[in-house]
C-alpha cells in the first residue's frame, strides 16, 4: 500500500469568515452563521488565515472520501451564509380543505382529511417558514437544517391504512433551491 499525503483548501470568499474551535467550524457571512463539527481521525483541519486546510497524512481511500466529502460541507456552508437555501412545498387537499398555520417554531395542519385534532410540530431554530398561499417556503442557510424541516413537514402529512391512488391529499415538495421537483 501506497502511504502519500493529501492535501485541499478552501479560500473564503469577501464578507465570509471562518471559526475552528475544537473541532466546530462556524461560517459567517452576511446572510448568517453555520457551525457543524466536522472531525475524523486522521484528518486534521486547520485555518490559516482566510483558508480552511484540510491534511490526511496517509491517504486511503477511505479518507480521501471523507476528506471530500468535508469539503462539500464546507462549500455548502459557504454558500449558505451568501445565498440562502430555500425550499418550497405544495399544499394539495382534494377532499377537505385544509388550513396550514406556521407561528413562531409551530407548524400546524388543521382539518386534514376530516381529522378533528391538527397535526402539529416543532420547527428547527434556524430555518424560518413562510406561508403564502397554497406555497410553503423554508429558507435558511444551513442546507441540512431546510432539507430536513422540509422533510419534517412532509412526513407530518404522511397517510397510513389509505389508497394512495385515491388520497393524495398532503404536502409534496416541488422545488429544491430554485430547481423544480
Amino acid at each position: 500500500m501506497k502511504v502519500t499525503k493529501f492535501l485541499e483548501t478552501v479560500e473564503a470568499p469577501s464578507g465570509v469568515n471562518f471559526d475552528l474551535k475544537d473541532e466546530v467550524l462556524t461560517v459567517s457571512g452576511p446572510k448568517g452563521n453555520v457551525s457543524k463539527r466536522l472531525t475524523w481521525p486522521g484528518i486534521d483541519m486547520t485555518k490559516d488565515g482566510n483558508k480552511m486546510v484540510l491534511k490526511v497524512d496517509e491517504a486511503t481511500k477511505n479518507k480521501k472520501r471523507l476528506l471530500f466529502t468535508f469539503l462539500a460541507h464546507i462549500n455548502n456552508m459557504v454558500r449558505g451564509v451568501q445565498k440562502t437555501y430555500i425550499y418550497k412545498l405544495k399544499v394539495l387537499s382534494g377532499h377537505f380543505p385544509m388550513t396550514v398555520t406556521a407561528s413562531g417554531d409551530a407548524f400546524s395542519v388543521k382539518n386534514f382529511l376530516g381529522e378533528k385534532v391538527a397535526r402539529t410540530m416543532k420547527i428547527k431554530k434556524g430555518a424560518i417558514v413562510k406561508i403564502e398561499g397554497q406555497i410553503i417556503t423554508v429558507d435558511g442557510p444551513d442546507k441540512d437544517l431546510v432539507s430536513q424541516v422540509s422533510a419534517d413537514i412532509e412526513q407530518l402529512m404522511r397517510i397510513t391504512n389509505r389508497d394512495r391512488r385515491v388520497f393524495q391529499d398532503g404536502i409534496f415538495l416541488i422545488e429544491k433551491d430554485g430547481h423544480p421537483i
